[in-house]
């Protein structure tokens, strides 16, 4: 219902851009999946603390998917931020800019989360390892995002400032409704491969109890 809700927003409530016309209204997409990609890779952070902390088994687990899933966003993010500045400055990439790079070394950090979670054998080890380096990944998070907040070239205008939003009261709320319902897919997303997992897991067990 939010997704429907947030595509009807876009396509016929939310006012076009006067400077940049219709392909300003991929905005509504690439950054609120930009900030569910955040949300996603702090909630693994958090679990992955449960791991060292509390040694947690299921939450190694919980922070798999999670980190999963915010890789996912994150290659939502470079696409939908390609072509918004494709569409309206003529370039993919700009390899001069900071924020840019740096949300690219974070993907890239995370996607080496994967190579690192599945060169050792499951167990303590893995769990433990696995932790340690989604927690040291979410330091690049604020980085990531205070780049982009100090940055002073074309590619991310500033909308968000100390005096609030820079944008009309119908862009602001199209803004929220498309965030939340990117935050609800991802929920929804991150539940069930979790219980996928999950499932995958018990049917191993049962294989092995009857092998």
């Amino acid at each position: 219902m939010l997704v429907t809700a947030a595509i009807a927003l876009i396509a016929f409530y939310v006012p076009t851009d006067a400077d940049q016309g219709l392909s300003q209204k991929i905005f509504y997409f690439h950054v609120p999946i930009a900030l569910t990609a955040y949300a996603c890779f702090g909630w693994g952070a958090w679990k992955a603390l449960r791991v060292l902390w509390n040694r947690d088994e299921r939450a190694d687990l919980e922070s798999y998917v999670a980190i999963h899933l915010g890789v996912i966003f994150g290659a939502l993010t470079l696409l939908t931020g390609s072509i918004w500045a494709r569409a309206s400055w003529g370039v993919w990439w700009a390899w001069q800019s900071k924020q840019l790079v740096l949300f690219l070394v974070l993907f890239l950090f995370y996607c080496a989360y994967f190579m690192l979670r599945y060169s050792v054998e499951p167990g303590p080890r893995r769990a433990n390892l696995s932790a340690v380096y989604a927690i040291f990944g979410v330091v690049l998070i604020p980085v990531s995002f205070l780049a982009i907040r100090l940055a002073e070239d074309f590619i991310h205008p500033t909308v968000f400032t100390d005096h609030g939003p820079q944008m009309a009261g119908s862009m602001f709320f199209t803004f929220c409704v498309s965030w939340a319902a990117m935050l609800a897919t991802a929920h929804a997303l991150y539940r069930i491969e979790l219980a996928g997992k999950r499932i995958d897991a018990r049917l191993r067990e049962l294989k092995e109890l009857l092998a």
